[in-house]
């Protein structure tokens, strides 16, 4: 992931180039191939680049096509062929060969601000139009580019990095409260808008943004459809259709000499790499494909090391393996080099450092299996529902005949249903206590919290799949894709995400949940022959064990009382209220209570960054 960066005075003051050189020196951790710096009066780019694509092997950035358009980006998009196409029958003389900023630019070209509404892809960029003096900016359909903003008076900065807007001299220190609040209560902030500083805003996922003389406009130019329904005639065209698109799909994101696949021996991640695999042995320019697995041998019962080395042989593809049993809370909480732009809800994130160092010398590009659990939530109530209001009879009493014949008893369903209607609901942790009362008062935090633990996943308008609908706009996504960011980690590792293409989710969210969604039945049928058999019929089995209570009941609480405490933590929390974790806790109280350390950590790295950030700059 390239690092891109510009500023704009809207009251036409030159930009000063050092400035824009000492942040482009800042993001260097993320693009060591090459460093770009554009200046033209009021306005200002830099790049840091990151090689990931062939495409890019000889790219420029800032880059311009004519010097009336200029481009900043941190791009991989999907389905270049048809987007060539279209472009050159627009009119456009676009080089088969050419990065993806420049077919953005050309795209910009042609449609303006519309251009998004043709691209694929994850990306995040500026452009500079010279002739009408407009600053354009957009973010991929999920969000898995970062792209953060800051107006401040006369002054517009932009970065995929949080921290970078941070060393800027206009940028006001001040911390945003709510963010705050909602990363006390759920472990992130809800709110994709906003940032924990104040200054600092987010442009959501599917959002562009424009910026002139005549201010800051928003627009959403997508969201998750809600109509389409594709029905075949032949239950084997489902598969083929899906076997299709993931094809495509891998194919688009292995654009590279190596590729890691983060394999976790589950059906989803074991998926991905069967048809790297396969896409790398039947391409003129073969990947070398790797996988990489993290791994608890003794804190917990974890068998994914067994899984995911039984995949890789299948597959031939070598195996690296991270343990992170000897992972403790808070380790490394006072390294410099460990400084997070936000709060995060990770005490063991050390282990995430080392599982991110142990890809980064052997593959800049990895990819997740990530997305197939939300986009094949199955839901057969508002299926039938849709079919009885439909007048759909037949096809409804068969649906519900062969459903009710292959669905287990739900005792596990039914007993959860009952703890919650008598009040035992085992995952929730209750609003803590240990908030300060003026602040969560102020905030109103209390009634955000019942809100938002009542109604986790927002209404949806999708009339047979609300639940996978609505999980694709949850906060949580941003959240991890920023997470796992190299503005986060540190280390040039792109993570990529091929059933996020937009050209599954689409399909997907028009296919008729049973049996297609029903155990994921068509990812396994599309896999037959393709990856272990124990694996593809393997149940969805999440991790045997919470790490974080484990390693609590293993080494005890002791670390805690060695860091120190913050004094802008008094502004949250009551420390007196605070209580330790202990074995009583189930694995979400225990989060819960660890949180207030979380923020105290950070606090004061954010200080220290801060503090040499400004200094480096100064230097410069």
């Amino acid at each position: 992931m390239s690092g891109i960066v510009g500023i704009y005075h809207r009251d036409n003051a030159p930009v000063e180039r050092g400035l824009l050189e000492s942040l482009a020196d800042f993001l260097s951790f993320r693009g060591p191939d090459a460093r770009g710096v554009w200046t033209d009066g009021a306005i200002g780019f830099a790049h840091t680049m990151l090689r990931t694509t062939y495409e890019s092997q000889g790219e420029q950035q800032p880059a311009s096509l004519d010097g009336r358009l200029w481009i900043t980006a941190d791009a991989r998009l999907d389905g270049r062929e048809e987007l060539l196409t279209e472009l050159r029958q627009a009119g456009r003389d676009v080089r088969t060969g050419a990065p993806d900023s420049e077919v953005i630019l050309h795209a910009y070209a042609i449609w303006g601000s519309e251009c998004v509404d043709h691209l694929l892809g994850d990306f995040s960029f500026a452009i500079w139009n010279a002739r009408s003096k407009n600053l354009f900016c957009a973010r991929d359909h999920f969000g898995i580019k970062p792209f953060y903003y800051v107006q401040e008076k006369e002054h517009f900065l932009f970065s995929n990095t949080l921290n970078c807007l941070r060393l800027h001299p206009e940028v006001p220190a001040e911390l945003n409260d709510a963010a705050i609040g909602d990363f006390l209560l759920f472990g992130l902030n809800y709110d994709n808008a906003t940032t924990t500083y104040r200054a600092i805003q987010r442009l959501p996922p599917a959002h562009s943004l424009s910026f002139s003389a005549s201010g800051l406009r928003l627009r959403r130019y997508w969201v998750p459809p809600t109509v389409g329904p594709i029905r075949y005639s032949n239950s084997k065209d489902y598969i083929d259709h899906f076997q299709v698109l993931l094809r495509e799909a891998v194919t688009d994101r292995l654009r590279t000499e190596r590729v890691g696949i983060l394999l976790s021996g589950g059906l989803d991640s074991s998926s991905v790499a069967a048809v790297a695999r396969e896409v790398s042995s039947k391409s003129t320019q073969s990947t070398d494909i790797r996988g990489f697995t993290s791994v608890y041998d003794s804190l917990i019962a974890d068998r994914e090391r067994e899984y995911a080395q039984e995949v890789g042989e299948f597959l031939r593809i070598p195996m690296k393996f991270t343990e992170l049993d000897g992972v403790q809370l808070f380790d490394g909480w006072d390294d410099p080099e460990m400084s997070y732009p936000e709060p995060i809800d990770s005490p063991l994130l050390a282990g995430f450092y080392e599982s991110c160092q142990s890809i980064s010398p052997d593959c800049r590009v990895v990819l997740s299996g990530e997305g197939a659990d939300n986009l094949m939530d199955f839901q057969m109530w508002p299926y039938a529902e849709s079919m009885r209001r439909n007048g759909e009879w037949r096809r409804l009493a068969s649906e519900m005949a062969n459903y009710l014949w292959v669905r287990p008893f739900p005792w596990r369903g039914i007993r959860a249903r009952y703890r919650k209607l008598i009040g035992e609901d085992e995952e929730m942790a209750g609003f803590p206590l240990w908030l300060q009362a003026d602040f969560a008062k102020r905030l109103n935090l209390e009634p955000r919290w019942r809100e938002l633990s009542e109604h986790p996943v927002p209404p949806s308008r999708h009339p047979i799949l609300p639940k996978a609908h609505a999980s694709l706009t949850l906060p949580q996504w941003t959240h991890m894709f920023e997470t796992e960011d190299p503005g986060v980690t540190q280390f040039p590792v792109e993570t990529r995400y091929p059933f996020l293409d937009l050209r599954i989710v689409n399909y997907l969210l028009a296919l008729p949940p049973f049996p297609w969604f029903f155990q994921k039945m068509l990812l396994r049928e599309a896999m037959a022959g393709q990856i272990p058999e124990r694996v593809r019929v393997r149940p969805k089995t999440p991790l045997q064990g919470d790490p974080l209570s484990a390693q609590v009941k293993r080494n005890g609480t002791e670390r805690l009382k060695q860091i120190p405490w913050s004094k802008n933590l008094n502004r949250y929390i009551e420390r007196s209220a605070l209580e330790a974790p202990h074995d009583k806790m189930n694995a979400a109280q225990v989060s819960a209570s660890l949180r207030p350390y979380c923020l105290n950590i950070w606090l004061q790295s954010a200080r220290r960054v801060r503090y040499k950030m400004h200094a480096e700059a100064s230097n410069g």
